[in-house]
């Protein structure tokens, strides 16, 4: 049975918690990569370290996972060095993804006149499923960042000052180890918030790199061998009123997991650690998978404080993140040169 675990902070200490609703497990170990450590190394599996290392301790998991405990929700992966930690992903995996970004740089659709979104994702429809043992078409790759613009659950997302929106992209995150040999290794997947500028990218294609570059959330839970078949959930934008109460401003019913995607997992996993610099023994890397609809593509502007909440079935509870915009103009970025 898959099995869930969170990462925890008290000042400077740090916990694993196992999720045992409505409790948290405390283990005596201080992150999931010191747990890879020990299971990697010692050649045991994950169930028998967490087994190991339970301490008999247990917190309320609402209070913390409302923020009324002194323990604080992490990320549920990190590495000590966040720059040997990649965040990335693959756009235009789902059923349903190629028409929010088709809308966003529209032509009349003919053969010969197909947006390149279109081109891509229909190469992911024809050669995105390979059979066991041949390589398909490789899927649209984008680079989000290291290990610093990751946030955890309840942590604001930045709309930074130079940027032109911030909008949530409800996805599933794979997170890998690479091992000593330089053999990626699926460690789980967790819930993920992609954040992405959606109005810069709308203005050429070309600007999709540029609109990745900016904090990103998962969690709270990491799911260790979870069902990735058909995974159901839903994305909601939610805006605080005068009283302090929350209102929906949208929501949608979503799906991810293989049934609903033109790539399978698998050619999405050798597409991205094809690359020698992506097997770098001991580095993490956290992929998100694709998104099937967000709030940008039916119209819906964020505004500051809203709260973005991602949900899918089997992967813990919700992962609510508000939206910050920086107000203040950002200033001229100037470059001196070395004498």
């Amino acid at each position: 049975m898959p099995f869930r675990v969170v990462q925890l902070l008290l000042g400077n200490v740090r916990r694993l918690g196992l999720v045992e609703e409505p409790q948290l497990a405390l283990l005596e170990i201080a992150s999931v990569h010191a747990l890879l450590g020990q299971a990697l190394n010692g050649g045991t599996s994950l169930g028998k370290a967490i087994d190991g290392a339970r301490n008999g301790e247990h917190l309320d998991y609402d209070a913390v996972y409302n923020g009324r405990a002194d323990w604080k929700l992490l990320p549920p992966i990190d590495h000590p060095e966040p720059t040997r930690l990649i965040v990335s992903g693959t756009g235009l995996t789902h059923l349903g993804s190629a028409k929010n970004r088709d809308a966003m740089h529209e032509r009349p659709q003919d053969e010969e006149n197909l947006t390149d979104s279109m081109k891509i994702f229909r190469w992911g429809l024809e050669r995105g499923r390979p059979a066991a043992g041949e390589t398909g078409v490789a899927p649209e790759w984008f680079y989000k960042g290291t290990g610093a613009s990751l946030r955890g659950h309840n942590e604001p997302l930045n709309w930074p000052a130079h940027a032109e929106d911030g909008g949530e992209e409800a996805e599933i995150a794979g997170v890998y180890i690479v091992d000593a040999a330089g053999n990626p290794v699926r460690i789980g997947m967790a819930q993920g918030n992609e954040f992405s500028d959606h109005v810069f990218e709308k203005k050429n294609y070309l600007n999709l790199a540029g609109s990745k570059l900016r904090t990103c959330s998962i969690g709270p839970e990491l799911v260790i061998d979870p069902d990735f078949s058909r995974v159901p959930g839903r994305a909601r934008v939610l805006r605080r009123g005068a009283d302090g109460s929350e209102a929906s401003v949208w929501s949608k019913e979503i799906a991810t997991g293989e049934s609903e995607m033109c790539h399978s997992l698998a050619n999405i996993e050798h597409h991205h650690f094809k690359f020698d610099g992506h097997r770098r023994p001991g580095d993490v890397h956290v992929h998100f998978y694709g998104a099937c609809a967000l709030s940008f593509g039916e119209g819906v502007r964020l505004q500051d404080g809203d709260v973005m909440e991602v949900h899918f079935d089997g992967f813990g509870r919700p992962l609510r993140n508000p939206l910050r915009v920086e107000k203040a103009q950002q200033a001229l970025v100037m470059v001196r040169t070395l004498r």
